[in-house]
């Protein structure tokens, strides 16, 4: 038995002998063809981000069941200060290092992938037979140093398992025709409906019509609370229908079965569900930097007779740019604000002057808080409504200004009320024109508010059906009214991009590739190959790794973890991820 072994073994050394032969060549031609494909290969692609490359651990010790140390048997035990002096030599040489280049390590890679390599040799109690060899051979003067490449590049793969199939990730993470996801959409011919106009001008309304009327609809919006109106007005009409969002799924039937038509949010809907007529509302955030894929995935991928799509008239051009890419035309209905609306030539200045439909707005909550205290001073009711409120409490504040025989009279509010807030606005103030905003790559600058935001929130005042047959416009300070008038003025710039998202498939191949990695890690490297092309951008995916890293310890299958982690979750309040982690660990996964 042991003369078999030893026998296996000579064999086994023999043969990687030979292949030792192309490194020698290097020393001799200088020439090497090596068979690994570099990090950088591609047509026109980007080298990836190494530093997101996590390295795997690697056992220094063998189980019971394996082989005992024949390399030590047929040599000799190998003397460890002699074995670190060759390694380090093997470091240093720089033939080594570009070798490892050409196989895809670059500086970052090579010392990590090194310093694990060293490791394994100088802790482990038993060596791989080949190389054990190889270093005795070094050792006694018989080999050369270059000599460990192969054993080097092989270790290196075993911690970076992204080297052998960098090819494949590039390949999955191509996301420049994206209009290819979808193929049930591209299977049918849809008809193209954009209602573009400013506020309050009835272009939602009509699109409305339309989807009521319809044997079946979905209905997309920005926002729970416009999602929540579009399903009562719905029900209301006899017309059954669902309501579904990132918190909550209530059906019209009360045995729970599907209704005809789906009030969503634009996160929530199905590209798989065909329907008659679906509404895309608030279009121009398909370049939000955080959620605008969104729009871009209901927009390319609802499979729908008929898409009606509300916004900005700034999107009309773009919308049509990308419904080409589909071989879809666009019908155009343009729609003009039902009441006037005026900017005033003098600014508020004092709180004194408030009058009954006035709404400050604010852009945090540290100054909704002081003005609001102030009107109470003044012994003026007011109400207040800001963006993490709940849905519930908005809708609260907003019926007791709207009440007429309520003396809540003043509103204090973010652009919270810029959108799914039917609110009877006489005059809006802006207390400031600076917002704070997160940008592509997550972050937080200063800026002042664009035009297409200072429409969006002025068109609030004299909406049609309210009290108030005319809208006025003005700011807190003297000095931002000019400001104001030069913004309004403008025209909106128009949009160009469009927001794209890893979608579930494409992450659950890459995991395919690197079965070890983390949710956010996979995010990462993704994220980092990804190839877009002029028309669109990747989203920030700060809130997705953050949900991720919080919920990585609970085991759950990938799938249902990237749909948690796309959860409409605000990280900045303690109490709501302790609760959405608290869910995880109890096992309320649907």
């Amino acid at each position: 038995m042991p003369l078999k072994r030893c026998l296996l073994a000579l064999l086994r050394a023999q043969r990687h002998r030979s292949a030792l032969h192309v490194i020698s060549c290097v020393r001799c031609t200088g020439y090497l063809v090596v068979p690994s494909r570099a990090l950088t290969s591609g047509h026109g692609s980007k080298p990836p981000d190494t530093s997101l490359f996590v390295p795997l651990a690697v056992s220094t010790t063998r189980s019971e069941s394996e082989d005992e140390n024949i390399g030590a048997e047929l040599s000799r035990p190998l003397d460890k200060s002699e074995v670190l002096k060759i390694l380090n030599k093997f470091y240093k040489r720089k033939e080594m290092q570009r070798l490892a280049a050409d196989s895809g390590l670059d500086a970052r890679l090579f010392h990590q992938a090194f310093i694990s390599f060293r490791k394994y040799v100088m802790e482990s109690n038993s060596l791989n037979t080949e190389l054990h060899i190889i270093l005795n051979d070094i050792c006694c003067g018989a080999g050369h140093v270059d000599d460990l490449f192969p054993y080097f590049m092989r270790h290196a793969k075993q911690i970076f398992p992204m080297l052998d199939c960098m090819d494949d990730l590039r390949k999955i993470s191509d996301l420049r025709l994206p209009v290819n996801w979808y193929p049930e959409a591209r299977a049918i011919q849809r008809k193209i409906i954009f209602h573009a106009g400013p506020t309050n001008s009835g272009k939602t309304y009509h699109a409305i019509q339309r989807y009521l009327s319809a044997k079946t609809g979905v209905y997309c919006g920005p926002l729970k609370l416009l999602a929540s109106e579009i399903f009562q007005k719905s029900n209301d009409a006899g017309v059954p229908c669902d309501l579904v969002t990132g918190e909550e799924r209530t059906y019209a039937n009360p045995e729970g079965r599907p209704s005809s038509h789906l009030s969503c949010t634009v996160e929530m809907c199905s590209v798989n569900t065909p329907y008659e007529v679906a509404v895309i509302d608030e279009i121009q955030m398909i370049r939000d930097p955080a959620r605008g894929w969104a729009w871009t995935r209901a927009l390319l991928g609802l499979c729908a007779e008929e898409i009606h799509v509300c916004g900005e008239a700034a999107a009309v051009n773009f919308v049509t740019e990308l419904m080409y890419t589909t071989g879809e035309e666009v019908e155009v209905k343009s729609y003009n604000r039902l009441t006037p609306i005026t900017v005033l030539d003098h600014a508020l200045e004092s709180l004194d002057k408030l009058q009954p439909g006035d709404c400050i707005v604010c852009f945090n909550k540290n100054d909704i808080y002081s003005i609001s205290r102030q009107i109470e001073v003044r012994g003026l009711e007011c109400a207040v409504i800001y963006g993490s409120l709940p849905p519930g409490t908005k809708l609260a504040q907003a019926k007791k200004f709207n009440d007429p025989d309520d003396p809540c009279k003043i509103l204090v509010a973010t652009d919270a009320i810029g959108m799914g807030l039917n609110l009877s606005i006489r005059k809006i103030i802006f207390n400031s024109l600076i917002k704070p905003s997160i940008n592509e790559k997550g972050e937080k600058q200063m800026e002042t508010i664009t035009t297409s935001q200072a429409l969006q929130i002025a068109g609030r005042a004299g909406r049609f059906n309210t009290v108030f047959k005319e809208g006025e416009v003005t700011t807190m300070h003297r000095d931002d009214l000019p400001v104001l008038k030069d913004i309004l003025g403008r025209s909106v710039d128009p949009i160009e991009i469009a927001g794209l998202h890893p979608t579930a498939e494409q992450i659950e191949m890459f995991a395919y590739h690197l079965p070890d990695a983390t949710l956010s890690n996979l995010m990462d490297i993704f994220v980092s190959l990804a190839q877009v092309d002029g028309l669109y951008f990747v989203c920030n995916v700060d809130d997705f790794k953050f949900l991720a890293d919080m919920i990585q310890h609970i085991p759950l299958n990938l799938r249902t973890r990237y749909v948690f982690c796309t959860a409409p979750i605000n990280k900045k309040q303690p109490f709501v991820c302790t609760t959405f982690l608290k869910l995880q660990v109890h096992g309320y996964v649907s």
